[in-house]
């Protein structure tokens, strides 16, 4: 019974090492993008906690308040934030220490927690070249990339996602289709990183 507590059940069981996977992902884009969101807010550390809370849990420790907490003051930096891209910046590092609380429910807005934040990654380096969708493009190839066997697994639980009226829900889309189009075997094997 003891090893029960390394699963999350909903719609179908997630392990604790699945769920460091998913949070080591988006841990990876939060942090690439925080800069932009200290260059324009300095002083406020609630980003750059909330990543610091996500590597916690990414490295092996239970899964708390801490990540809760510190995904909701992100989120609230996100929402004060001047303009696009701090705001994206700052949900990245929110959306990585909720990661750690990604709910087993067969929903398609739970791919939102998966893949969001490479997407909103994306969306920052199309801002910073001008609007150039081909760097958005590039950096949801190298998104793509970086995706292990795993997280491919733990996606596939999910409904795909589709469109959305936003810059970011298109190119979560986008990369969402380009993963599940991925065969298995064909994925980079950073899972294990």
């Amino acid at each position: 019974m003891a090893a029960r507590r390394h699963v999350v059940s909903g719609d179908f069981e997630l392990t604790m090492d699945e769920l460091r996977v998913v949070a080591r992902f988006v841990v990876e884009d939060a942090e690439g993008v925080l800069p932009v969101f200290e260059r324009t807010v300095p002083g406020d550390p609630r980003p750059r906690a909330a990543i610091e809370a996500a590597r916690v849990f990414v490295d092996g420790a239970d899964r708390t308040r801490l990540q809760r907490v510190a995904s909701i003051d992100a989120h609230r930096a996100a929402r004060s934030a001047p303009d696009e891209a701090a705001r994206l910046a700052a949900r990245c590092a929110g959306d990585a220490a909720a990661a750690a609380y990604l709910h087993p429910l067969a929903q398609a807005s739970q791919v939102g927690h998966i893949l969001r934040a490479a997407a909103s990654a994306a969306r920052i380096g199309e801002l910073a070249a001008g609007g150039d969708p081909a760097v958005g493009d590039a950096l949801l190839d190298r998104a793509r990339r970086r995706a292990g066997p795993v997280l491919l697994d733990v996606l596939r639980h999910y409904p795909p996602v589709t469109g959305g009226g936003s810059r970011v829900a298109r190119l979560m889309s986008t990369l969402d289709d380009a993963l599940r189009r991925t065969p298995p075997g064909d994925e980079d094997e950073e899972d294990d990183a």
